[in-house]
């Protein structure tokens, strides 16, 4: 051993007759090789290769969403009301104020990426329980108490038809209509240069757009008939405003006889929502 070469010695012991001292060094003697003097480093510790480390939660099979999955929707509803009320303030102001201090009048810039649903819902949800309040008020302000007044709850039905309904396929035939008339461009123009839009962007366009209803319906009760048209107008022309502004650099990625037909459309479908308010609720 004073090569140097370092060896584990292996002594094995036999029990002969009760002599446990008894050892037969040229049968039971074994060397083997030792590793006792080669560098630390270069052997390991066993407990690098035993560390255990969890999977990711953020590993792609975990970030996934289906459409049947409740996570799928969650994700639009997780947003704070700060950024709610500021998209609802852009959206009732659409034109350059200091308030929102909106340069670019664009709506999907404010988005930034992301789009929510609870604002729109629950924008509508009030626009619908305000109509059927305000016109309520305006029911009975006009019986002149003349008889006793009987709750019309068909007002409710038909404010959460007619909003409910507006909000929720509009958007979705919009998005359909422009993605099939991009379609017939998109070798030529590119996703890019027809502005692209997504259906949840859509929806926050529109349910948004909802949010002038709400102080032009709790106005709109008055008695005067011409004050009631003031305000539906009103309310009818900021928010047209603000739909056609923020879509025309959507639509005119298409032909212009398209583009000019799908503003047409919108406007058109605004007005009937304006007018469908104006007589359902304040007539």
């Amino acid at each position: 051993m004073a090569n140097n070469r370092g060896y584990d010695v292996v002594v094995d012991v036999d029990d002969h007759e009760g002599d446990l001292g008894h050892t037969d060094l040229q049968e039971d003697l074994e060397f083997h090789s030792s590793n006792f003097n080669e560098p630390a480093s270069k052997y390991p510790s066993s407990a690098a290769h035993t560390t255990f480390h969890p999977p990711s939660s953020t590993s792609p099979q975990n970030s996934k969403r289906y459409l049947w999955t409740l996570s799928f929707y969650a994700q639009y509803f997780d947003i704070d009301t700060t950024a709610v009320l500021t998209r609802c303030l852009h959206a009732i102001l659409p034109f350059p104020n200091p308030l929102t201090r909106n340069n670019t009048n664009n709506f999907l810039d404010v988005l930034d990426g992301n789009p929510d649903l609870y604002g729109p819902f629950w924008i509508a949800t009030t626009v619908v329980f305000i109509l059927f309040l305000t016109g309520t008020i305006s029911q009975y302000l006009a019986s002149h108490h003349e008889k006793a007044f009987v709750y019309n709850f068909r007002l409710l039905s038909g404010a959460a038809g007619l909003v409910y309904g507006y909000t929720a396929f509009v958007p979705v035939g919009l998005w359909g209509a422009l993605k099939w008339f991009n379609r017939s461009s998109s070798a030529t123009l590119g996703e890019t240069a027809s502005g692209s839009i997504n259906l949840i962007e859509c929806y926050a366009l529109y349910g948004y757009s909802n949010a002038i209803w709400i102080p032009v319906a709790l106005i709109s009760w008055s008695p005067v008939s011409i004050l009631n048209y003031v305000f539906v107008a009103v309310g009818f022309a900021v928010s047209v405003v603000f739909l056609t502004r923020n879509l025309w650099p959507v639509v005119s990625g298409t032909e212009a006889k398209v583009s000019r037909g799908l503003l047409i459309a919108v406007v058109g479908l605004h007005a009937g929502l304006a007018i469908a308010i104006k007589f359902l609720f304040f007539a």
